[in-house]
């Protein structure tokens, strides 16, 4: 088959996936398997017909150059996952003349993140990846962008009022409600449910404020024999924060637990074993290793897993496309609500797509 004649469905036949596949992948329309992509984009590199694409798009063989400000990834292995996609990104991508750079902060202090920005700033890149996790800071920071004309998109948590290019993440507002439920199931008569923010200020935190308010707002419609317990504990004090842990799983009327932060489900985990379940159900975030432990022991009963180095990924990916191949794209990519139990865990982890 000559390289000059190669069709799309020559493509989709060579690596067994449909014709529309292969076309997402070249257009970058919709959602593709990372094991259909990478198989679809060997072919093309073989075949001639992506080398063809791009240099027909990139014309004057221009250097594009993305910074990622992102929470360290020393501090939370939740953010250690992020960074795992932008080296993905960083790998993928480099062939076609984009240089993805990393700024990392620190994940509880605004000074940090300031001067991260204003490094970001500085330097003069074509387009900007971040994960706003300080509110005021980020919207100073997304109005200098907009200044600048500089291109930025947003994963994790989204601002849109510093209206990004576009936000890669969950529907955060439907994740509270989702938690929610989860607690709620098979529960009847009066009973407490709390939600619980940990080593994170949800004053500061838009991401902790729309689960607050999705989880409090699905409560509210069910009646009012629900009873709902909102605490902020970002306390850096451990002794403070097992007190008042210990507190809050002494109420008898307990039924269950939502804990919005992934690092701080290992610490309400252990508590709880000490304490006995008693009844009471925990709901988490991602699949870290402690949380997955607590899984399998039985002690959290549910983890919606965020995907976040899915999420940085493709952020990036959809940068590179805009900037590069200058395609416009929605507003928000949501990602789905993966609930994941003892029960499909395995069977989950096997796909490789977290």
């Amino acid at each position: 088959m000559s390289k000059s004649n190669i069709r799309i469905k020559d493509i989709a036949k060579l690596v067994g996936v449909s014709v529309g596949t292969v076309d997402r992948v070249i257009h970058n329309r919709g959602e593709v398997s990372e094991e259909s992509y990478k198989k679809i984009m060997a072919v093309l590199e073989k075949t001639g017909y992506t080398p063809n694409l791009i240099a027909r798009t990139l014309g004057s063989n221009k250097t594009y150059r993305i910074a990622a400000l992102v929470p360290d990834p020393q501090q939370d292995e939740y953010w250690a996952f992020s960074t795992y996609g932008i080296h993905q990104a960083i790998e993928e991508w480099r062939q076609y003349g984009v240089r993805i750079e990393p700024f990392h902060f620190n994940l509880y202090n605004k000074d940090s993140f300031r001067q991260q920005a204003d490094a970001v700033l500085e330097s003069s890149f074509d387009g900007i990846l971040s994960a706003p996790v300080f509110y005021q800071e980020a919207l100073q920071f997304f109005a200098s962008c907009h200044s600048r004309n500089i291109p930025f998109v947003l994963f994790n948590n989204n601002i849109a009022e510093a209206n990004p290019l576009t936000f890669v993440g969950q529907n955060l507002h439907e994740s509270g409600r989702v938690g929610a439920e989860l607690l709620h199931l098979g529960q009847h008569g009066p009973a407490s449910f709390a939600i619980l923010h940990i080593y994170d200020d949800i004053h500061h935190s838009v991401h902790l404020f729309e689960k607050e308010k999705g989880f409090k707002e699905y409560f509210s419609q069910q009646g009012e024999q629900f009873k709902v317990i909102s605490l902020d504990l970002s306390v850096p004090d451990e002794a403070e924060l097992q007190h008042k842990l210990n507190t809050l799983l002494n109420d008898p009327t307990l039924k269950g637990v939502l804990v919005t932060t992934s690092k701080g489900a290992s610490i309400v985990s252990s508590l709880l074993e000490k304490h006995g379940k008693n009844g009471i159900r925990l709901v988490a975030y991602d699949l870290l290793e402690q949380n997955l432990l607590y899984l399998q022991k039985g002690t959290i009963d549910f983890l919606i897993n965020q995907n976040s180095k899915r999420q940085a990924f493709l952020s990036i990916s959809k940068l590179v496309n805009y900037l590069v191949f200058k395609k416009e794209m929605p507003a928000t990519h949501h990602f789905p609500l993966e609930i994941i139990s003892r029960q499909n865990l395995n069977s989950y982890l096997s796909t490789n797509i977290h």
